[in-house]
């Protein structure tokens, strides 16, 4: 169950400084809100990816349902309950306003993420040939 994947790992720092270079100097309508959270369910994908050897379908399940959960809770205003309105911190990483569209663009993420896996795992499996002639095969 437990493992060690250095691939993943530095899957997960890249997307972790891309978010973080988003975050810091990116200010704009499309890359920082929906790119970000495109990004975010890759991140948290690969990181749990790291030290659990789990499954391709049940670990994209498992943090999509987590990042669903995340912006559910945004919709029941879960900082300002608990009284974190302030702090940047809590904002930051649980969000303060909900919408339709971060539940699409986590979906997408993980969408993408299976669709990797499944190249990558096609293209293991028959070393020397690319996804489109082992599907012709």
């Amino acid at each position: 169950m437990f493992y060690f994947s250095p691939k993943y790992l530095l899957l997960t720092f890249v997307l972790l400084i891309t978010e973080i270079c988003i975050a810091l100097f990116l200010h704009d309508r499309f890359i920082r809100p929906y790119f970000g959270d495109f990004l975010v369910v890759m991140l948290i994908y690969c990181f749990v990816r790291s030290f659990l050897n789990a499954s391709v379908w049940r670990t994209a399940i498992a943090v999509l349902l987590f990042a669903w959960f995340i912006e559910m809770m945004q919709y029941f205003q879960l900082v300002q309950r608990l009284g974190l309105e302030n702090n940047k911190f809590a904002r930051t990483i649980i969000g303060s306003s909900f919408g339709w569209e971060d539940m699409a663009a986590y979906t997408f993420g993980i969408i993408t993420v299976l669709l990797l896996e499944r190249k990558k795992n096609t293209c293991q499996a028959f070393p020397g040939r690319n996804t489109w002639q082992v599907k012709l095969l």
